[in-house]
């Protein structure tokens, strides 16, 4: 099965559906669930410096069988590596780990501090090939206002959490303005119990004879998103890509909007979100 792709507004073509890799240790387990992804058909794979397991991303991409080129492959520029200097640092420090000599996509994964200038680097590393797209991630209309018209080029994603519980729907409309796609993470609300209870989206998914996940993910696909759901369970990362052999109607699509609660489990507009996430993770510790 061919994943089909997207256009994103600087002309790179991305998968719409891929595969997470947030808190899968390194211990052997990323490596594996990689090679996986990528042996069910999967072609893009989203890490990032805060999750402490490039290597065995880049080692599992480099050992497979599918060309590099076919693989579209994410890592993200975290707090500490904000400004100029320290984020050219950043994404050399990624590559050297990923083992590869470009990335598909860099982002910025938490938008506070120095986030212009760590734009300007990233914007050089892609005039120099190390990286075909740039974007962010987790960024509200409030931080989106803050510090996207201070950049020269417009991002090309925002990854923010997106689920039928949390539909961001202010958002959407500010990146629609300039064609910036947006990324769901937590397509499944991170395992949220009511929402792959919901009675709602369990009658869809009886209709269709599916599990209510594959219905929140389908959703989220006809609604224009781009998915990567985590699993390091075989079973279950080919069950959640058995979703593209049937469609949700008007009503249905209408039906699953009206779960919105405009609530996330992560405000980043929250106060001390960014002191609490500059000093949770040191990712230089193994430097």
């Amino acid at each position: 099965m061919k994943i089909k792709t997207v256009t994103l507004n600087d002309g790179v073509e991305i998968p719409v559906y891929g595969f997470g890799t947030f808190q899968i240790p390194a211990d052997g387990s990323t490596y594996k669930a990689v090679r996986e992804a990528l042996d069910l058909g999967i072609r893009h794979i989203d890490t990032a410096a805060a999750y402490f397991n490039e290597q065995e991303v880049g080692k599992a991409i480099r050992e497979s069988s599918v060309p590099r080129e076919e693989i579209f492959l994410t890592s993200k520029l975290w707090l500490q590596d904000h400004g100029y200097e320290a984020a050219q640092k950043g994404i050399e420090t990624s590559l050297r780990k990923l083992g590869l000599d470009y990335m598909d996509l860099y982002l910025i994964h938490q938008p506070y501090g120095e986030v212009p200038a760590a734009w300007q680097a990233m914007e050089e590393a892609k005039r120099a090939g190390k990286i075909r797209s740039i974007g962010v991630s987790n960024m509200t209309p409030k931080i989106w206002n803050r510090f996207v018209p201070m950049f020269e080029t417009k991002p090309s994603v925002n990854q923010i959490e997106f689920n039928p519980y949390f539909q961001q729907k202010e958002m959407r409309k500010i990146m629609a303005e300039d064609d910036v796609r947006l990324e769901g993470w937590a397509p499944l609300g991170q395992g949220n119990s009511a929402m792959l209870a919901d009675p709602c989206i369990a009658e869809i998914a009886a209709k269709y004879h599916r599990d209510t996940g594959q219905i929140i993910l389908r959703f989220e696909i006809q609604e224009g998103a781009v998915i990567f759901p985590k699993s390091i369970h075989p079973e279950r990362i080919k069950s959640n890509m058995e979703i593209f052999d049937f469609s949700l109607t008007d009503e249905e699509m209408n039906q699953i909007r009206s779960l919105d609660t405009g609530k996330g489990r992560h405000n980043p507009d929250a106060p001390g979100v960014a002191e609490f996430l500059i000093g949770a993770f040191d990712v230089h510790s193994d430097d």
